[in-house]
């Protein structure tokens, strides 16, 4: 069986199961909050809102996705000829409207369609965080999104079996609304070598954040809505196709530039799998150097300097709005360049870029910013109880976008900074770092009934078990002897929410001591 926690393949288990003992550590924490000095902010961060806006991001990314598609080679040429079908087909225009309205329609539910597997079969939080973070999984993942590049590069194509596309094609012919259904599944299965790969990249990054099947649903109905908007749009106003640019070698640039995309994508996956392994072989500074040079690669290719197996031969003219997007991406390839020198921090990339102390220049810390830091909590525990400082738990993760976020846009600033390094005792809980406990300290979870193998498990068992939450980033401050402070907070990237946060923190720890002083 595949596990994805540990990212390894095992066989089924049996007795290494039956050996390992059921229990729940005890970390010796009071998770009851001392004082609530801090629940606006908490709430405000955990936002109940806050789900709702991010399926309106996702679709808009899937949107964005769609109108992509939209100016690859498969689905432009599509676009007036099939809305000329639906106008003159029908004697009332009317009549042909609905139908283009309908087909659109159609376009939209086969997306929605595609997601609603993974929406019945709901997988638990846990399991898509497994998911993102596993080692097989993020190679696989890797390997594809490069196949999906040099798709894109004219180099092969991927395509469905035939047998597909010529039974789709004849359902069309039936008439009616069923046959217009069975004309949108054609467009979609004729399509796939252009909007496959754009998919695959959808499918992949909604499957592997917060959110997980909803967020896919919303991805796949924005890339469908996109896909259909021409086809609605045009056949109530067909004067506006007179508009359109016509089809040409620009519509293979499209797909050359969303190749050199897909290759940036890859590394990404590639570094998640490199980090969670600590394997060491995509440092930050050379992931930032394979970035830059795709943003360069397509620089040189919209000038003409490069070529693919689908360009035309001869000199490429150089249109005006050719020109200003290859001095744009010149501009991006460059600042990712930045990322090369030792201390850089190019912000627009937090997130996907490996942490900035993974690094090929030597380090004195390897923890954010520098920062003094444990990554076990039973050292970090016993060096607070003897300096008398509380505990800030930093519950974050290799492959975690906003954990990085939060370290390079929220931590750098003064009122946070100088708080965090001066007042608390930090531990760096990483819940995907995939390194072996000892065969002694594994264990079953008496909270989810799991096998714990790795660091990793351990540490994300702590965070479920004890406050019911499995998402990261999530910061907890506690006092040396165990209790929690204020109400733990998840991403918070307001800067001055997040200093309150600590502020409560340390006044709760105070009136703590003085308490006990009296």
């Amino acid at each position: 069986a595949l596990d994805l926690t540990s990212g390894v393949a095992l066989a089924v288990e049996t007795d290494t199961t039956e050996t390992a003992a059921v229990k729940k550590i005890d970390f010796g924490i009071d998770t009851t909050p001392l004082q609530d000095c801090n629940d606006e902010v908490a709430a405000e961060a955990t936002g109940e809102e806050e789900p709702s806006k991010g399926l309106l991001n996702v679709f808009f990314l899937g949107f964005v996705g769609g109108l992509l598609a939209l100016l690859t080679p498969c689905v432009f040429p599509m676009i007036p000829l099939t809305v000329s079908f639906f106008t003159k087909r029908s004697q009332a225009r009317s009549k042909g409207v609905f139908e283009a309205f309908f087909y659109g329609f159609c376009i939209i539910l086969i997306y929605a369609l595609l997601a609603l597997p993974f929406v019945i079969f709901k997988l638990p939080p846990d399991t898509l965080n497994a998911i993102s973070t596993s080692v097989v999984l993020n190679v696989v993942f890797f390997v594809v999104f490069l196949a999906f590049a040099f798709s894109f590069f004219g180099y092969y194509e991927l395509t469905l079996p035939n047998s597909w596309l010529n039974k789709a094609d004849s359902a069309s012919n039936v008439g009616g609304l069923v046959g217009i259904f069975f004309m949108a599944l054609t467009l979609a299965l004729v399509s796939f070598s252009c909007t496959g790969p754009i998919l695959g990249s959808l499918l992949v990054g909604t499957l592997t954040s917060d959110g997980g099947q909803m967020n896919l649903m919303a991805g796949m109905i924005g890339f469908g809505a996109a896909l259909a908007l021409p086809f609605g749009l045009f056949a109530a106003f067909p004067q506006m196709m007179n508009k359109l640019p016509s089809s040409g070698g620009w519509l293979n640039s499209v797909k050359v530039v969303l190749g050199f995309a897909e290759v940036a994508l890859a590394f990404k996956f590639f570094s998640n799998a490199d980090l969670v392994s600590h394997w060491g072989l995509l440092k930050r500074e050379v992931f930032f150097a394979i970035w830059a040079l795709c943003g360069i690669g397509i620089f040189l290719y919209l000038m003409g300097w490069i070529k693919f197996p689908h360009d035309s031969p001869g000199k490429v003219k150089i249109s005006p709005v050719r020109g200003v997007l290859a001095a744009l991406f010149l501009v991006i390839g460059l600042y990712f360049g930045y990322g090369i020198i030792k201390g850089s921090n190019p912000k627009l990339a937090s997130g996907f870029a490996p942490p900035m102390f993974y690094s090929i220049y030597e380090q004195d810390s390897h923890c954010p910013l520098g920062l003094d830091c444990y990554h076990d909590w039973d050292e970090a525990l016993a060096y607070a109880q003897e300096v008398n400082k509380p505990i800030m738990i930093d519950f974050t993760g290799w492959a975690c976008v906003n954990c990085r976020k939060m370290e390079e846009h929220v931590w750098p600033e003064k009122s946070v900074y100088d708080r965090i390094a001066e007042d608390y005792v930090l531990v760096s809980l990483y819940v995907d770092d995939k390194e072996m406990l000892p065969e002694e300290e594994q264990y079953i979870s008496e909270f989810s009934g799991k096998k714990i193998r790795t660091i990793g498990n351990k540490w994300s068992d702590f965070q479920s078990s004890y406050f019911g939450v499995n998402s990261q980033p999530y910061y907890v401050l506690i006092a040396p002897n165990g209790k929690v402070l204020n109400t733990p907070v998840p991403y918070t990237p307001d800067v001055e929410d997040y200093a309150s946060f600590l502020e409560c923190g340390l006044e709760a720890f105070e009136s703590q001591n003085a308490t006990a002083t009296r």
